[in-house]
């Protein structure tokens, strides 16, 4: 088992909303669980196939006792919310990954939160952190298909007009134009739910100033238009040069030379493969770096991207 791994105990398992189920997990010794901050998520290794999937923190970053997740049922996703919602149950061991952060939550006086559906879980303890925060002033907009549908819903009652619920069924899409069309200074906005959604707030947000913007997605983003072309990679520490041909990730072509990097959705979007780059420029087609990331070139995620230009050379 990678030191990163540990087996864990479900205590509980509640429904939340619709669709959502609620998951307590604690170690089987008294032992605390390695410290997380909001934004965080674990990976699940679930059933005798060991399908893994990532989900948000949702509990109380302090109470080092227990992990809380919130699972969607998606009737058209791989198996993983199914496992959870049909086969997982109270006393069961969990294998899980992490925590870790690509989502992390800036100090900032004023925050904007934009959540849709499932979208909602790793914004919740952001906003615990933002409401006791002195001279920090916060609004969160959450919409839903119904009101039935929106998880977490009288947790956030006890923040009165801070919050605003947009039940689809009840006033339509949330009016992302009102809330984000006009840039405000020394504001941060984070987002996090389904793809329209979060392709409408980057869209809005481009006029704002750069680094105002933080997303997380549970799927990859809209792909764009990519030719693969073959390219070199150079390990640096392995002494290794890699051919990798059109048509076959790094991760890949890392995995048969006998290079291990821990790995998990395989999409781009959970962060798990992030790589050093130490000498050239990656084609980033992940859903996790910033645009101030991306223009760095510091690191990338080689299960998705590639090389723009002909080598690239990794801290590997």
């Amino acid at each position: 088992m990678d030191e990163s791994e540990r087996d864990l105990v479900v205590t509980g398992k509640s429904s939340q909303s619709e669709g959502v189920v609620a998951v307590t997990l604690r170690p089987p010794s008294a032992l605390p669980l390695p410290p997380w901050s909001p934004g965080a998520h674990i990976d699940l290794v679930l059933g005798p196939d060991r399908l893994v999937r990532q989900y948000s923190l949702c509990g109380e970053p302090s109470d080092r006792s227990c992990y809380e997740i919130a699972v969607l049922r998606e009737p058209l996703g791989r198996g993983g919310s199914r496992y959870v919602h049909d086969e997982l149950g109270v006393d069961d061991l969990v294998r899980i990954r992490g925590p870790r952060n690509k989502f992390e939550l800036v100090a900032s006086p004023r925050y904007l939160f934009v959540a849709g559906g499932i979208g909602i879980t790793p914004l919740l303890p952001m906003l615990a952190i933002a409401d006791a925060a002195e001279n920090t002033d916060w609004r969160l907009l959450y919409g839903g298909r119904s009101r039935g549908s929106m998880a977490y819903t009288d947790e956030l009652a006890r923040y009165d007009d801070r919050v605003e619920l947009c039940p689809q069924d009840e006033n339509g899409l949330p009016d992302l134009a009102v809330l984000l069309g006009t840039p405000a200074e020394g504001t941060l906005v984070y987002s996090c739910g389904p793809e329209p959604m979060l392709a409408a707030v980057e869209r809005l947000c481009a006029a704002w100033p750069a680094g105002t913007l933080h997303v997380e997605r549970f799927a990859p983003r809209t792909p764009g238009e990519h030719v693969d072309v073959p390219f070199e990679v150079v390990l640096e520490k392995s002494g290794l040069t890699l051919e990798i041909p059109a048509g076959r990730s790094v991760l890949e072509v890392l995995e048969e030379a006998g290079i291990e990097v821990m790995s998990s959705c395989g999409e781009g979007t959970c962060g798990t493969c992030e790589v050093p780059v130490i000498e050239g420029k990656p084609d980033h087609r992940d859903s996790v770096l910033s645009d101030e990331e991306r223009v760095g070139c510091a690191t990338m995620m080689v299960c998705v991207s590639r090389a723009d230009g002909g080598r690239l050379v990794l801290d590997l």
